[in-house]
């Protein structure tokens, strides 16, 4: 496979996925409003700021607006071209790098890449947006989940396939370990004396982190019980089961990054390989009480930078080819050619 071709097909997949979690993100914090019974500006701010915060984009969002509110956050996460990580640009680069590998992914897929991208362009959509924001991004998360459902149903099975997977569960790691951060206080119950939060407070809070990554259901089913902070975390880190945890993303980025060749866990034949899977090896074996001593923000940060790391080490192996030496090349093709001979 080209090394064009695979980097299409993982940053399509990649922008697909990132306009689906920003989408749930910013709809559970639209709904979220409503639980609480006075909203005023520092409430707002408190609410938003985070958000914009933990996606990295701070310093734009401060040269495009005055302040953080419901209408300039989701209008800056939602349609502003100039975030090169709202959902408007993520399926707009989705559909691009679709397009130039158009003989590579299903018609299918195509064509609901393409349907979702005129939806998020059309005119009727903005207003629908500014109506009824519920029914918008319902819209983007349902596509997106047809989308998953025709990559596996209509795509061949190789190694497109499996920069697809890559892209997605990569995404959704970096995403999910995000989504946490935005509420890391409330969930490592650092908020103290006259800033406590109410108990429902709490509770309110610690369900639209589960919300976000819909994983409601999966706590109730896992744990039966209350939401309570610290299992909160539990599952979105550390769950082996829920498709949306942290170490079931990197484990299964790490299963489809060996299947290109071959290599078993325990081993490995670059540094991409060599990095996933002492991250999966140490999402494995850590526990969530090891996790809080640490902080859960500064162990969140940690694994961000490991993340990068690791898109940055696949890049290397599979992309960005370095320049070989001619001779040595030669010398290493005629000692190969020697083994054969003797074999």
């Amino acid at each position: 496979m080209l090394s064009r071709v695979a980097n299409s097909l993982f940053w399509m997949s990649r922008y697909l996925e990132r306009a689906e979690n920003i989408s749930r993100i910013v709809d559970v914090n639209l709904q979220s409003l409503l639980d609480y019974k006075t909203l005023d500006d520092k409430r707002l701010k408190e609410q938003w700021d985070p958000l914009v915060n933990t996606l990295g984009d701070d310093e734009l969002f401060a040269k495009l607006y005055k302040k953080a509110d419901s209408r300039s956050v989701t209008e800056f996460l939602t349609f502003n071209d100039k975030n090169p990580n709202s959902i408007l640009s993520s399926i707009v680069s989705a559909r691009h790098n679709a397009r130039s590998v158009r003989d590579q992914i299903s018609l299918e897929m195509w064509e609901e890449i393409n349907r979702l991208y005129l939806f998020i362009r059309s005119k009727e959509t903005k207003k629908l947006w500014q109506e009824n924001p519920y029914d918008f991004y319902r819209e983007v998360k349902q596509t997106s989940y047809k989308l998953q459902g025709l990559t596996s149903a209509t795509t061949v099975h190789d190694e497109g396939l499996e920069f697809i997977m890559m892209g997605r569960f990569l995404e959704r790691a970096d995403m999910t370990s995000r989504i946490l951060d935005v509420k890391y206080k409330t969930l490592q119950g650092e908020v103290a004396g006259e800033e406590a939060l109410e108990a429902n407070q709490t509770i309110i809070q610690c369900a639209a982190v589960l919300r976000s990554s819909s994983a409601y259901e999966a706590y109730q089913h896992l744990y039966a019980s209350e939401v309570v902070p610290k299992r909160v975390a539990e599952l979105l880190l550390l769950a082996d089961t829920f498709p949306r945890s942290l170490r079931f993303c990197v484990r299964t980025f790490d299963h489809f990054l060996r299947k290109m060749t071959g290599s078993s866990p325990g081993y490995f034949t670059n540094e991409a390989e060599k990095l996933s899977g002492r991250l999966a090896a140490e999402l494995s074996y850590t526990t969530i009480d090891e996790v809080f001593e640490i902080g859960l923000h500064a162990y969140l940060d940690n694994i961000q930078l490991k993340l990068s790391e690791i898109g940055g080490a696949l890049f290397e192996s599979y992309i960005f080819y370095q320049q070989t030496d001619l001779e040595q090349e030669i010398q290493i093709q005629k000692q190969v050619q020697q083994q054969q001979q003797q074999q």
